[in-house]
C-alpha cells in the first residue's frame, strides 16, 4: 500500500491536529501523525494518558476525525495505531 507524501496534504492535517493538540495536552496526552495511506486513511498515534483512556475511540471519531476531515474532505478515515 502506498503512503501519501504530497506536502500540501501532510500539511492541512498536521494542521488540523494542531488545532487540537491543545484539548489533548490538557488532559496529559498528545497525538502524532503516522502517515495517510493512498486510500485517504490517516494513521495516528495516541501519545501520553490518550493512549490508555477509556474514551479515546469516542476522542478519535468525534474530535480528531471531524477535525481531520473539515481540513481535508478527501479523507476517508482516521485511525489510531497506538495499540496495532
Amino acid at each position: 500500500m502506498a503512503i501519501i507524501t504530497d506536502k500540501e496534504i501532510i500539511d492541512k492535517i498536521e494542521g488540523a491536529l494542531d488545532e487540537i493538540r491543545p484539548y489533548l495536552e490538557a488532559d496529559g496526552g498528545d497525538i502524532n501523525l503516522v502517515e495517510v495511506t493512498e486510500k485517504m486513511v490517516v494513521k495516528v498515534k495516541l501519545l501520553g494518558a490518550c493512549s490508555s483512556c477509556n474514551v479515546s475511540m469516542m476522542t478519535m471519531k468525534s474530535g480528531v476525525e471531524q477535525a481531520v476531515k473539515r481540513a481535508v474532505p478527501e479523507v476517508k478515515e482516521v485511525i489510531d495505531i497506538t495499540s496495532l
